[in-house]
């Protein structure tokens, strides 16, 4: 199993490990709006929406996040948000990093 959680990793786009990383700062308050605040505040680079939904639905659809509906709000017509948390396979995958003393690889970023 650990060798499967670090070949998926191993695999991940540039963005798609932007989006989990914002998710992972951002934790309860992670939707759309506020993950691409935060990457473009990291990058220093202009994203639009779509390009963060689709390493969103990548990540859900490998099991590395989970997304969820909240409360529908007046200020939004009455529609909800969308949330994103990351999954306990993500949250293994960095227990198991630290425990083995593994160092993530540079990105470049710094969240």
């Amino acid at each position: 199993m650990f060798n499967t959680l670090r070949l998926i990793m191993k695999l991940l786009s540039r963005p798609e490990e932007l989006v989990l990383l914002a998710i992972w700062k951002l934790k309860d308050n992670a939707y759309c709006v506020p993950i691409r605040e935060q990457i473009i505040e990291t990058t220093g680079k202009e994203w639009s929406f779509g390009s963060v939904y689709i390493p969103l639905n990548r990540l859900e659809e490998k099991g590395l996040i989970n997304s969820f509906l909240g409360e529908s709000s007046p200020e939004r017509g009455g529609r909800a948000k969308r949330f994103y948390n990351l999954t306990e396979t993500r949250v293994l995958y960095i227990a198991l990093t630290s425990q083995e003393g593994l160092q993530p690889q540079p990105t470049g970023y710094h969240i």
